[in-house]
């Protein structure tokens, strides 16, 4: 009876395990599955400006942080850019829906269409390069700037399916803002917030880590 109820026990600990990480695994993969599930509206001129920016923008993300990783081998930009991956991804994957043409194009590293984005690149890597602190500085500036865009992007924004993505990369790039800053503290280092507020950047910061985001 007590082997019975034993194999019992582990029986529902593995589907209860299964069921947990597979709810964890829906939440952090891409979105595609869900915004198929959302119809697709009109594409106003500010809407699809702000699908291009927010292409490159990610890939700025990601190429940066694998340049710093590269320069310092600190594992936070190495994990940081995959998930950095997955935001352009997800951006990708409404260009296409829209039909729009993908301003990355062959997606070669530290290169841009868009010429601040590319001057950006330029100079945070050039900054990042100096020292390992100064690294998890640009990492920070590099969320702080990502939230500020897509909360302002989500004011002009009608769409559900561009919501859905913008709400998701603003979660990550909270979680992201989080770990940098949880670094440098470490570091004995501080940063102060370039692009959001001083009250929302220490709201961010002294907040639990988010679910649901990429």
């Amino acid at each position: 009876m007590k082997m019975k109820i034993r194999v019992l026990f582990i029986i529902i600990a593995a589907g209860l395990f299964l069921s947990i990480n597979f709810n964890v695994f829906a939440a952090k993969s891409g979105s595609s599955a869900d915004i198929s599930r959302i119809p697709a509206a009109s594409l106003s001129d500010a809407e699809r400006k702000g699908l291009l920016l927010m292409r490159e923008e990610e890939k700025l993300a990601r190429d940066v942080y694998l340049f710093l990783y590269d320069k310092h081998k600190i594992n936070i930009f190495k994990n940081i850019s995959s998930s950095e991956q997955q935001h352009m991804d997800s951006l990708l994957t409404l260009l296409n829906r829209y039909k729009l043409n993908d301003p990355i194009g062959n997606d070669e590293k530290g290169k841009f269409m868009n010429s601040e984005l590319q001057a950006l690149y330029n100079d945070l890597t050039k900054k990042g390069a100096s020292s390992a602190v100064e690294a998890l500085k640009i990492g920070a500036t590099i969320e702080d700037l990502d939230i500020k865009d897509l909360r302002d992007l989500l004011k002009t924004n009608d769409n559900e399916d561009i919501k859905f993505v913008y709400d998701n990369l603003m979660k990550g790039s909270r979680n992201h803002l989080r770990s940098f800053i949880k670094q440098l503290k470490q570091s004995k280092a501080d940063y102060s917030p370039q692009y959001i507020s001083r009250d929302e950047f220490d709201a961010i910061v002294n907040s639990s880590m988010e679910t649901g985001g990429y």
